[in-house]
């Protein structure tokens, strides 16, 4: 009896499936920190489907959340964790291996 090797998407981040989430992530990999409002504009959504996905993310351990102020105006600034990193970069790498095999 043979054993089957299960197929990669079982190793896909269901966090990282949603693809506003995905898109938010991705943008905070190619930088150190982000604004909210470039993540905002940079995914293209308002500003409250960007804090609800933002406060999913930031339960998962995936972002944090960095609040400031400049002069009297509020900033929030957004950061891939170290986790977070790891999850993406392990999310992609499965992506990859998925589409590797279509070969």
């Amino acid at each position: 009896m043979t054993t089957a090797v299960p197929h990669p998407r079982h190793k896909l981040d269901e966090l990282l499936q949603n693809s506003v989430r995905f898109s938010i992530v991705a943008a905070l990999d190619r930088a150190s920190t982000l604004s909210f409002k470039e993540v905002r504009d940079a995914v293209e959504i308002t500003d409250s489907a960007l804090s609800k996905h933002v406060s999913t993310l930031e339960a998962a351990g995936y972002l944090s959340v960095g609040k400031s102020f400049a002069g009297k105006m509020p900033r929030t600034s957004l950061t891939l964790t170290k986790e977070g990193r790891t999850a993406w970069r392990a999310h992609l790498a499965t992506l990859r291996e998925i589409a590797g095999s279509l070969d």
